[in-house]
């Protein structure tokens, strides 16, 4: 067995222990992808990430994202969790205004704020149309949601095939009740508009099926609040700057020259070491 550097990074956080924590191994290129699944299991965790040398010049890092069922083209909070825990370990990007990460969806650029806080540049979405009635009425039933409630209803996926439902406001997406049922190839975001005077524009849940088919919810999704981004920005609905909550933490959602930027907190929780 090898000892590698572990970390555990807690993603959009609002306070300590807040946000969706990730799992993060240094110096993976001698594990397998098999490994790379094996231990993402393991954690227990919604995603691990791997670090690696990068293959493009551009890039300063190369990562692997892992789900328990599969490996993942692009995640958001991956992608900041992964970057933080590359800069602790004492990363230099090429860059001053940059940081540049390599992932199976290409190369994603990261910006570091003053404060230290970390924003993604969203990355284009791979299916943007909108959702037939064959695909969304067991997601309403598997949901407990009311066709009345459903302002509108599109694919979002950038990469973890994300299905995007509007509702009528904020208060439904959190009187959702946890679903019960078990079903595969699950990925639906639910979002809806708080009022002006509310601390954040927009509430969002994420919700996935797990290896067994139960669902389960995600803290804080950087994948699904990019995209949602996308498809509520483009529609008129909400303008950038704003804040989304999602259970305890918060993002935030920037748009400059034409880019959307998705950022948060990336604080350090545990550093140690594994052995694969």
């Amino acid at each position: 067995m090898r000892t590698y550097r572990f970390d555990q990074v807690d993603v959009f956080a609002s306070g300590p222990f807040t946000g969706n924590p990730l799992a993060v191994i240094h110096d993976a290129e001698s594990l397998s992808a098999a490994m790379m699944q094996t231990v993402t299991r393991w954690t227990n965790l919604s995603e691990a990430a791997f670090l690696l040398a990068p293959t493009a010049a551009e890039a300063d890092y190369r990562v692997r994202i892992f789900e328990p069922k599969s490996e993942l083209p692009f995640a958001g909070h991956p992608t900041l969790g992964a970057c933080a825990a590359w800069l602790a370990a004492g990363g230099n990007p090429k860059r001053d205004d940059v940081i540049v990460q390599e992932c199976k969806a290409g190369l994603i650029n990261i910006r570091q704020s003053a404060s230290g806080s970390l924003a993604f540049e969203a990355p284009p979405m791979i299916r943007h149309e909108s959702v037939d009635a064959n695909d969304l009425e067991p997601v309403l039933e598997v949901l407990g949601i009311d066709a009345a409630d459903v302002v509108d209803s599109s694919w979002i996926d950038n990469g973890p095939g994300w299905m995007g439902l509007l509702l009528s406001s904020a208060r439904r997406v959190l009187g959702l009740p946890a679903p019960t049922g078990t079903t595969d190839r699950f990925n639906v975001g639910v979002v809806g508009l708080h009022p002006a005077s509310a601390g954040a524009a927009v509430e969002l849940r994420a919700f996935f099926n797990d290896l067994n088919g139960s669902i389960r919810e995600d803290p804080v999704t950087g994948s699904l609040n990019a995209s949602v981004a996308q498809w509520l920005l483009a529609m008129g609905i909400v303008d950038a700057p704003y804040v989304a909550a999602q259970t305890t933490g918060r993002v935030s959602v920037e748009q400059a020259d034409g880019k959307i930027w998705i950022g948060g907190a990336a604080e350090m929780r545990v550093s140690g070491a594994i052995k694969l």
